[in-house]
């Protein structure tokens, strides 16, 4: 099968996305992981457009790229400009990028309503455009914007806009979605007429408005395009970018296409991971082959069914893409959900064990009473633990008091806990300050726990807390549930607390968080 090469642009287009604003630093440290991933290109963004983009590409001609070329994103040339007198086309060139990838308009409406030049002055602006860049050593990639919307219009003009880039040197025309309402049937259709006019690469740039932005790609490449531009997780301009999370895998699993390095698919759920931790964004758990949620079984049939033979509900081995399997526990989980968490302590469990039955009850029990422990895994195998006797207690709460004190109307409120635990007998008294009851409790259990196990202790960071209202008619007197997100060097887990006081749901959750990871690191001694 034809190789397929892998443009991403997460640094230009994802950061045009809600919520995702870059430093220089992030896109540095996104750029060497793509490297190392093995993309094809790494577009970095519009030098001259930003200060930012502008100091990533002088810095990053300091960086050695072992897969991709680093792409400048730009525009054609303004009407009232020639090409070497652009001072947006000077910039490109100032980048130091070796590849400019173009932008230009392929929609006669875009032409008339918001250049308001003609169709022909517009098709000289490509033309001029990629010729300039290219007589000045610049590998060019034309994005024919807005090119299917563009080709349902009036195709004479949109085939026009990509042909002349072609005849000014372009190595690739990139057909874009720019709206994301065309649907796979017309990408597919659009892009083999595309490819059998053409003489040079074809590409497709696809936007998610429509649901459809990973299916428009994977139809483009059926179609014959050899390039796919997207996105890591899919971020963007509103709906997103195609994900490259996505098409990457079925490329290289399903397709047979060559399109990153041999084994390199392994590593996808990492730099989807990584690329969310540095974007300061929670990872969205659905997400197809990367996402937490992937190979999660939750009803007991599906778990049972996948211990006797995973592909019964696995599309591929999780291993395949770096991701995990995972077997929930809820009130709906089987015996076999229990057995499966029971052979992590290599504890073998039979249905018909009298453990399976106590822990499927009191897991019942405590869902009625608002626990949820689909997403707080570590709380629920503290619960196994102690059913299979396991459990080895390491500290007992003797009592906390939390003060909250407001000093102004201006000043933000100050929280003091104090705090006092037993370890093996001997007791710690602690007082510490946070931002906040969850801050301020979290600091004085470590200072209580830090004499007992301060090695163990330092490896563990508390990561995020969520809080949800479980009955709401019941109003300011309803139950909460507080979930906290805690991390070492290798692992993320998840734990529980369920209470009317949003402060003792918390100080459960907690206590399980701290607990969960020390145990991990004194087992593994």
């Amino acid at each position: 099968m034809p190789k397929i090469a892998i443009y991403d642009t997460t640094l230009r287009d994802g950061m045009q996305s809600e919520r995702v604003n870059y430093s220089v630093e992030d896109k540095l440290k996104i750029a060497r992981k793509l490297d190392e991933f093995g993309v094809a290109y790494i577009e970095g963004g519009w030098p001259g457009a930003a200060p930012t983009d502008t100091e990533f590409f002088r810095r990053a001609r300091d960086i050695k790229f072992k897969n991709a070329k680093l792409a400048a994103f730009g525009s054609t040339r303004r009407a009232k400009h020639v090409a070497e007198s652009d001072p947006l086309l000077a910039k490109l060139i100032e980048s130091g990028a070796p590849v400019v990838t173009i932008f230009g308009k392929a929609w006669d409406l875009h032409v008339r309503d918001v250049f308001r030049i003609t169709g022909e002055q517009n098709l000289q602006m490509i033309y001029d455009t990629v010729k300039f860049l290219v007589d000045n050593g610049r590998e060019v990639i034309f994005d024919a914007e807005h090119f299917f919307d563009g080709y349902k219009a009036d195709p004479v003009y949109a085939l026009e806009a990509v042909k002349r880039a072609e005849e000014g040197g372009a190595s690739c025309l990139c057909l874009c979605e720019t709206n994301g309402g065309a649907l796979p049937s017309e990408v597919y259709d659009i892009t083999v007429e595309v490819v059998r006019r053409s003489k040079v690469c074809v590409g497709i740039h696809a936007h998610n408005d429509s649901g459809v932005a990973v299916a428009d790609s994977i139809a483009a490449v059926q179609a014959g395009a050899m390039q796919v531009q997207g996105t890591i997780n899919g971020v963007g301009e509103r709906c997103g970018n195609a994900n490259l999370c996505t098409i990457i895998p079925i490329l290289d699993l399903k397709m047979g296409h060559s399109c990153v390095p041999d084994g390199a698919v392994s590593d996808i759920t990492d730099l989807s991971r990584y690329v969310d931790e540095v974007t300061n964004l929670i990872p969205d758990d659905r997400l197809p082959f990367v996402g937490a949620s992937a190979f999660a079984h939750k009803a007991g049939v599906h778990a049972d069914a996948v211990a006797k033979n995973p592909r019964t509900y696995e599309h591929i081995d999780p291993d395949t893409v770096g991701n995990d399997r995972r077997i929930l526990i809820s009130s709906y989980a089987g015996g076999s959900n229990v057995i499966q968490k029971a052979q992590k302590y290599e504890v073998d469990l039979t249905k018909q064990s009298p453990e399976i039955k106590a822990v499927l009850d009191q897991v019942t029990h405590l869902e009625h009473d608002g626990y949820s422990f689909e997403d707080a895994e570590a709380s629920f195998e503290l619960l196994l633990k102690k059913s299979l006797g396991l459990y080895r207690k390491l500290f007992d709460l003797k009592g906390f008091r939390v003060i909250i004190e407001k000093r102004g109307p201006e000043e933000e409120p100050i929280t003091e806990v104090t705090l006092k635990i037993a370890v093996d007998g001997k007791e710690a008294f602690t007082v510490a300050e946070g931002d906040g009851p969850v801050h301020a409790l979290d600091n004085a259990l470590r200072l209580a726990l830090n004499q007992f196990y301060g090695e163990e202790l330092a490896k563990i960071k508390l990561t995020d807390f969520k809080v949800r209202v479980i009955n709401t008619r019941a109003a300011t007197a309803a139950k909460v549930r507080t979930v906290i997100e805690s991390r070492d060097q290798s692992e993320v887990w998840n734990t529980v607390g369920v209470s009317e006081n949003i402060i003792e749901a918390s100080w459960r959750a907690l206590a399980d968080s701290v607990e969960y990871g020390l145990l991990k690191h004194l087992d593994d001694k």
